[in-house]
């Protein structure tokens, strides 16, 4: 199929599993990102970091719970309205468009997943939603 043939909605529908909140080497914060979940959890910077992050390769990340899962989730995303820049982002992430193999890699966990497209569809949609995002 061409790519004119989809947008995002046709490879992607989140089926609000949670896969994508579980592993994965964890969530990146961005400033932004830490200064709306603080505040939507009612802390402050200093602490959010300190109880919710840990620093990989020089970047914070959100913590894994115990179970794998990422801290903010339980059945569902508690600070769903000021989720992660990543979590937003899930699954048109940079990392497919250096390698659109990536997407077929992530679709073997997320069910929401269109693993019947093409490489060329996948990397316009990927462009499109990063695009947006970016806006």
């Amino acid at each position: 199929m061409n790519s004119d043939s989809f947008d995002s909605r046709n490879i992607f529908v989140c089926q609000q599993c949670g896969q994508c909140c579980n592993g994965y080497g964890g969530t990146y914060v961005t400033e932004d990102d830490i200064q709306h979940i603080s505040a939507y959890i009612h802390t402050d910077v200093t602490s959010f970091i300190q109880t919710y992050c840990r620093i990989s390769g020089g970047k914070p990340l959100l913590v894994q719970a115990e179970n794998g899962f990422c801290v903010f989730y339980d059945q569902n995303c508690s600070i769903h309205p000021v989720k992660p820049l990543m979590c937003r982002a899930w699954p048109f992430i940079p990392g497919v468009l250096k390698d659109p193999s990536n997407w077929f890699a992530m679709a073997n966990s997320c069910p929401g997943m269109n693993r019947d497209v093409s490489t060329e569809t996948v990397l316009a949609c990927v462009t499109a939603e990063i695009n947006k995002l970016n806006r």
